[in-house]
C-alpha cells in the first residue's frame, strides 16, 4: 500500500516562523485511507463476527430468563448471518474461508477472553461495546474496498440492529437493578482501549507508525464518538 503519511512536494515558499499558538501542519488520515487488502478485510471481519457469535452463545447459556435468552439468540442469529456472508465473499474471491480466517484466530480469541467480564451482565456489555465499535470500524474501512464492496459491506454491517437489541436487554437489567449502572459504565470504559487496538489491527497502518501518531486521530475519533453516543443511550457515562 502507498505510504499514506508521505507528504506531497510543495512549491518553494518564503520561510516563516510559526506563531506560538499554531501547531505544525499534520497530514491527517481517515479509516477509508487505511483499508487493508480485500482478502484480509473479509477474513478478519468474518472471524470477528464468528467470535462475537461465540460470546453471544455464552450469553444465551448464562441468561437469567427465557425472555433474555430469546432476545440474545435473535442478536446471535444476525451476527452469524454476517459471518456467513463474509465467508461467502471469501469463497467468491477463490479463497477457502476457514484457511483465510486462521491467521486471525489466536489474536481475536485472546481479545474476547480479555473482555469476557466477571458475570453475565458484563459479558453482555462486552458484546454491546465490541460489536458497536468494530462494526463501525469495518464500515469505515469498507470505503477503500474495490468494486461494489463499499456499498455491500455498509448494507451488511451498518445500522444499529445488533446494538439496539443488546441495549434493550441491558436497559431492562439496569432498570431492574439500578446498582448495575455504575459497574457497567466502568466496565464499558475498560473495554474501549482493547477494542480500539483490535480496530487498529484491522487497518493497514505502516508498521513504524507510533500508537499516538496525531495523523491517525481522525480515523478513530469517530469510533469513540459513536461509542459515547451508544453509552449515552443506555444512560451510562462513557
Amino acid at each position: 500500500m502507498v505510504n499514506l503519511f508521505k507528504k506531497r512536494p510543495r512549491r518553494s515558499q518564503p520561510s516563516r516562523a510559526p506563531r506560538a499558538d499554531q501547531s505544525p501542519s499534520i497530514n491527517r488520515v481517515g479509516l477509508a485511507q487505511l483499508t487493508p487488502e480485500l482478502p484480509r478485510y473479509l477474513a478478519h471481519g468474518a472471524y470477528l463476527q464468528l467470535s462475537l457469535f461465540e460470546t453471544l452463545s455464552k450469553a444465551i447459556i448464562a441468561a437469567p430468563t427465557t425472555k433474555t435468552k430469546t432476545a440474545v439468540s435473535r442478536v446471535a442469529d444476525v451476527v452469524l448471518d454476517r459471518h456467513h456472508a463474509l465467508s461467502a465473499d471469501l469463497e467468491r474471491e477463490g479463497l477457502d474461508a476457514a484457511t483465510a480466517m486462521e491467521p486471525f484466530a489466536a489474536s481475536v480469541t485472546a481479545f474476547h477472553e480479555r473482555v469476557h467480564g466477571a458475570d453475565w451482565d458484563e459479558l453482555l456489555m462486552s458484546a454491546y461495546v465490541v460489536s458497536g465499535i468494530l462494526d463501525d470500524c469495518f464500515v469505515q474501512l469498507a470505503g477503500g474496498l474495490p468494486g461494489d464492496y463499499p456499498e455491500r459491506m455498509t448494507a451488511l454491517l451498518a445500522g444499529d440492529e445488533v446494538t439496539d437489541a443488546l441495549a434493550a436487554v441491558l436497559s431492562e437489567e439496569i432498570s431492574a437493578n439500578p446498582k448495575l449502572a455504575s459497574r457497567l459504565a466502568l466496565w464499558g470504559r475498560r473495554l474501549v482501549g482493547d477494542t480500539l487496538l483490535v480496530a487498529r489491527s484491522a487497518a493497514d497502518i505502516p508498521q513504524d507508525t507510533a500508537t499516538d501518531d496525531e495523523r491517525l486521530e481522525p480515523a478513530f475519533t469517530e469510533l469513540v464518538a459513536d461509542h459515547t453516543r451508544r453509552m449515552d443511550d443506555l444512560g451510562l457515562t462513557a
